[in-house]
């Protein structure tokens, strides 16, 4: 596994640091990609930015992140972000299960996972279903835009019934919430955010990439090309017209902490394994995240009233990820000798005879 370049030591010791690096000494650039190829205001490029920023202000390693994709639009976010970094482009709708592997032989690995509604909430909803009960270390980001946009414009599992498409028709189906899913197959971080605010965004994937199991991040990205036009639930009038957060989201580094200070009973503080702290700052309920019949209760409220909810509604800190539930050794198993991980057959009778 490749290792962060030798950086230069600050007086004290430690990584030099300034307004243009983070804790690793490593400026943002070191975290983008290629050029995007996407159509121009696609909320998509929003998203990428969003987490080339939540990357690098996590100060993570480059080296250490595996990037996974399935099929669509939105598959092609992990070409803009981490140039440096490991990736699999799945085939449409498998990115989880082949992100489950890329885990299971490297448990060191930070996971990131960019799907469509498309590529999620149809042809992968099966893989969505399995990924969120199993509680899979990764970060799982839906670019969520209600449309198929590779194949000119129609209508997603997640469009809104009632939302007219680019030529004037209706969608006639109920739409598959996400995030409600979620909540009902045991996933432990649970958010929803729009492309268009930054200033919640951000918090949101830096808080998601701390997480030790699943976190899903469903993203409303308006599609400028097909679904960006008065009647659409998913473009961006609707989305700054609509959005309703259930509360302000920061998120502050464990070597940032003797910095921070909050007003008392102004919030609530979630600590995070890797060290770090989320601080939800209530807006106008006393909602918590950590309440799982509460988030069930809030997003059945919300569909009843048509509203669009954004904000983490759950996390959970105790449920032990796939990675621990399976009791696997501590050394990646992709770092072990042929000779541990393909004992010869003296090890097989060894067994055989343990039987007898």
């Amino acid at each position: 596994m490749p290792t962060l370049p030798t950086l230069p030591t600050a007086p004290g010791g430690g990584a030099p640091k300034g307004p243009a690096t983070n804790h690793l000494g490593l400026v943002q650039k070191e975290y983008q990609g290629g050029a995007s190829t996407l159509c121009s205001g696609c909320g998509h490029d929003a998203i990428t930015s969003a987490i080339v920023r939540a990357l690098w202000e996590n100060a993570e390693n480059p080296y250490k992140v595996a990037k996974m994709s399935g099929i669509g639009c939105s598959s092609k976010t992990t070409a803009y972000f981490l140039s440096r970094s490991w990736g699999f482009n799945s085939v449409h709708g498998r990115m989880p299960s082949v992100t489950t592997g890329a885990m299971l032989a490297n448990r060191s690995l930070l996971a990131v996972g960019i799907s469509g509604d498309g590529d999620t909430a149809s042809i992968g909803m099966g893989q969505f279903v399995h990924v969120m009960r199993r509680n899979l270390p990764m970060v799982y980001v839906v670019e969520n835009n209600g449309v198929y946009g590779l194949t000119k414009g129609q209508f997603s599992a997640t469009a809104d019934r009632g939302s007219k498409s680019k030529k004037g028709d209706s969608n006639d189906f109920e739409p598959v919430d996400l995030c409600g899913l979620a909540l009902e197959l045991g996933a432990t971080f649970v958010a929803r955010s729009y492309s268009a605010d930054r200033k919640q965004l951000i918090p949101i994937l830096r808080a998601a990439l701390d997480h030790r199991g699943t976190a899903l991040v469903d993203v409303l990205s308006p599609c400028v090309t097909f679904n960006n036009h008065k009647g659409s639930t998913k473009s961006y009038d609707w989305g700054k017209e609509h959005e309703k957060p259930i509360h302000e989201v920061g998120y502050v580094n464990d070597w940032d902490l003797e910095e921070v200070e909050y007003e008392p009973g102004s919030g609530i503080t979630v600590d995070l394994p890797d060290g770090g702290q989320l601080r939800l700052t209530k807006l106008d309920s006393e909602y918590d995240p950590r309440d799982l019949t509460a988030a069930k209760r809030l997003l059945a409220d919300a569909r009843a009233k048509g509203e669009f909810l954004t904000g983490i509604f759950h996390i959970n800190e105790d449920r032990p990820n796939l990675i621990e539930s399976l009791n696997m050794v501590q050394d990646p198993l992709a770092t072990l000798p042929q000779s541990v991980v393909r004992p010869g057959p003296e090890a097989l009778e060894e067994v055989m005879e343990s039987f007898r």
